[in-house]
This record gives C-alpha cells, sequence and structure tokens, in this order.
C-alpha cells in the first residue's frame, strides 16, 4: 500500500454481534416486551442459525447494556429488561475519566442543560409542570437538616428541572450527568461532614423557590440568568479550584 493511502478494509460483525443486533431491535421496537421472555436457546439456535456459544455471546453483549437479564438454573433463561440511562451513564463516565476530563467540565455542561430547560419552562408557561416542580420544592422543605436526605432531594429537583420542559433527549443526556454529579456529592458529604452543609441547604432551598416564582412569571430572561448564577456558586462551593478528574470520583 502506498505510503498516506488509506486502508479500505472493512470490519465484519462477528456473527454474535448480528444476533445481538437482530434482538435489541426486536427490543426497542416493541416486538418484545419488557419482562418478556426470550425463546429458548434451542429456538434461536435454529432461527439464526448459530451455535450455543454464538449466541451466549450475544446474550453477554445484551447484559452488558441492560436490556436482557439472563437468569441460570433449570427455571433460567434471558428476560427483557427496560432500558435506562444507568448504563450509558457508566459508559460515558469511562469515556471522560480515559479524556482524563476534570469534574468541573461535568458540573458546566449540566449547567448548560438546565438553563435551557428553565427558559423552555418559563416561556412556555407550562402551569401542570410548574407545579409538579412546586410539590417536589415543597416536599423537600422538612429535609434541610439532613444532609444526605436533601442531596437526593437536591439531585432530583436538577433532573426534574430537565424532565418537566419536556425534551426527552436533553433529559437522557442530563441524567447521564446527574449520575456522575450524585456520585460527587456523595464523596463531597463524607469529606466535610453533613451538619456543615445546613445553610447550604438552606439556601438551595430559598434558589428554588425564586426561580419558581420567576418562571410561574413566564420572564425566561430573567428565570435563565438567575438560574445560571446559581449554578455557577454551586460549582465554586463544591469544586473551588480544584483540579479533580473524574477518576477521583467514579474509579
Amino acid at each position: 500500500m502506498a505510503a498516506g493511502a488509506k486502508s479500505s478494509v472493512v470490519r465484519v460483525p462477528k456473527a454474535g454481534e448480528l444476533v445481538a443486533a437482530s434482538l435489541r431491535r426486536r427490543i426497542i421496537t416493541g416486538e418484545l416486551e419488557v419482562g418478556d421472555p426470550l425463546p429458548n436457546e434451542a429456538t434461536l439456535m435454529e432461527q439464526f442459525g448459530v451455535s450455543r456459544p454464538t449466541l451466549r455471546e450475544a446474550f453477554r453483549i445484551l447484559e452488558s447494556e441492560s436490556i436482557i437479564t439472563v437468569l441460570r438454573g433449570a427455571h433460567g433463561g434471558a428476560r427483557v429488561l427496560a432500558p435506562d440511562a444507568s448504563g450509558a451513564a457508566r459508559y460515558t463516565g469511562l469515556l471522560l475519566q480515559y479524556q482524563g476530563v476534570p469534574l468541573v467540565d461535568v458540573y458546566r455542561a449540566r449547567a448548560s442543560l438546565e438553563v435551557t430547560a428553565v427558559g423552555m419552562l418559563a416561556a412556555g408557561h407550562q402551569g401542570d409542570e410548574l407545579d409538579t416542580f412546586a410539590s417536589l420544592i415543597a416536599a423537600g422543605e422538612d429535609l434541610v437538616d439532613d444532609a444526605a436526605a436533601f442531596a437526593r432531594h437536591d439531585v432530583d429537583v436538577h433532573q426534574a428541572l430537565i424532565d418537566l420542559a419536556g425534551n426527552q433527549t436533553l433529559a437522557v443526556l442530563a441524567g447521564m450527568l446527574v449520575h456522575i454529579i450524585d456520585a460527587h456529592n456523595a464523596l463531597f458529604l463524607a469529606a466535610h461532614g453533613g451538619s456543615n452543609e445546613r445553610p447550604a441547604s438552606r439556601a438551595a432551598h430559598r434558589a428554588y423557590l425564586k426561580l419558581l416564582g420567576l418562571m410561574r412569571d413566564g420572564d425566561a430572561t430573567a428565570a435563565q440568568e438567575f438560574w445560571r448564577k446559581n449554578l455557577d456558586a454551586i460549582e465554586k462551593y463544591m469544586i473551588g479550584d480544584s483540579e479533580t478528574t473524574l477518576v477521583e470520583v467514579l474509579s
């Protein structure tokens, strides 16, 4: 091959990958529903014309993606699971760890998604969604003296902001970032002690209420500006000038 020429070699998928792709398609299109058992091994081997080791390789691929579970034993077999964000979050975390991404990068990405969602909620005058958000805020009022419980509540509030905006792609992306930030919250509390977090929890609760008021007023610009400043303050409080990477948070 001449120097500088690009290779034209095409990787041919393995049989196990092809079987996994076919079963995955059946699951995501609803042909196989959550909780359904997959056909038994003998049926699938005949259907795809593959050996038992190849079929089990396909099962391992789908298990790693958390869209099936395989139970061993006489009454075992493969069953369909509902795809969720946890698997995607794990892979995202691994990729960001490998790239040496600093934790602050995750906080800023979350901020961008949340500010966008706040604008959508405020501009859309989505009364039912804002009522739901108000109920969530109210549920956390009695948690401000319990650092661990309020930290979990805080994660729910941040995720709800994006979920309620109604854009499912934003919600999935946010879920992956929130998974990482939740892990950092646990480390932060362990290092600083819960008793020191009451002022921060009370400040967070007040910020939720102010944001809710701005969104109910339909003032998207003011709501976005306020929430951006609040998220910047959270970043400074949680990270400061630290150069912590995700390896330290997720390892």
